[in-house]
């Protein structure tokens, strides 16, 4: 299977030799799957940012895969990534973003036009002059762990995307995360306290270290079963190829396995 990457510069890199690794770490050290998930679903986990557009893309296309392929059980678990760890927890603003990042703010709004025509395509909305501030994603990955407790992670990570990318609103702001919880069925008033705490600001910051360290650096990356990864946003015809080539080799494997028991 051919493997390449793309970043929000859409720049097409092979993937690091190092990828073999990370599978090996994340299945030995998975988030939290839902309760539902059986022994026989697919795992799928999605290495992502909530400011990457190509996320923002990847994850409408993988619902599309997982959609052509009714017949793969699938679990999907959204881990963290950091696309820009430099930025400080209290954000920038956009436009000083845009000139660190990409020298200016007219020449990324000239190369995101082909991203805003593929968000298009999709169904979606990147609404590139509506965002006015840069955040740190921190507290974001942080909240849509919290939504797998008792909530759904895929509405979470939906709905700050869509506030970000659609609505540009400043996601660096506590209420801001405190409404998208509201509106995805969680405590408001429980995930402003928790917030305003440190929980899981190690283990967040640990788990999106641990994809660059092992060789991510581009998202999204998707790990199928913990046997392929394949990075961009691909199209949803090669993401479901990839899905039932990798649940045909993750039955091999247990087979193989019951066999010699």
């Amino acid at each position: 299977m051919q493997i390449c990457q793309l970043d929000d510069t859409e720049s097409s890199v092979p993937l690091s030799p190092r990828t073999s690794y990370l599978l090996l770490e994340i299945e030995e050290n998975p988030m939290p799957a839902p309760a539902s998930a059986g022994a026989t679903e697919l795992p799928i986990d999605v290495v992502s940012d909530v400011v990457c557009p190509w996320c923002f893309i990847g994850k409408r296309r993988l619902e599309k895969a997982i959609a052509l392929k009714p017949e793969i059980s699938v679990t999907v678990r959204y881990r963290p990534y950091f696309l820009n760890p430099w930025v400080p927890r209290a954000g920038i603003s956009r436009t000083e973003y845009l000139i660190t990042k990409f020298g200016s703010v007219d020449r990324y709004k000239a190369n995101a036009q082909r991203i805003v025509m593929a968000a298009r395509q999709d169904g979606l909305v990147y609404n590139l002059d509506a965002i006015a501030r840069q955040p740190n994603t921190l507290d974001c990955h942080r909240l849509i762990r919290w939504s797998g407790e008792s909530g759904d992670p895929a509405r979470m990570k939906q709905r700050l995307m869509e506030l970000y990318f659609t609505e540009g609103a400043d996601l660096s702001d506590s209420e801001v995360l405190v409404g998208a919880a509201r509106d995805c069925g969680m405590d408001a008033d429980q995930v402003r306290q928790r917030l305003a705490g440190k929980e899981d600001i190690d283990s967040v910051s640990a788990e999106a270290e641990q994809a660059r360290a092992a060789g991510i650096d581009g998202v999204p990356c998707f790990i199928l079963g913990g046997l392929f990864a394949v990075s961009g946003a691909q199209a949803p015809e090669y993401l479901a190829d990839a899905m039932e080539r990798a649940a045909a080799e993750r039955a091999k494997r247990e087979a193989a396995e019951m066999a010699q028991a």
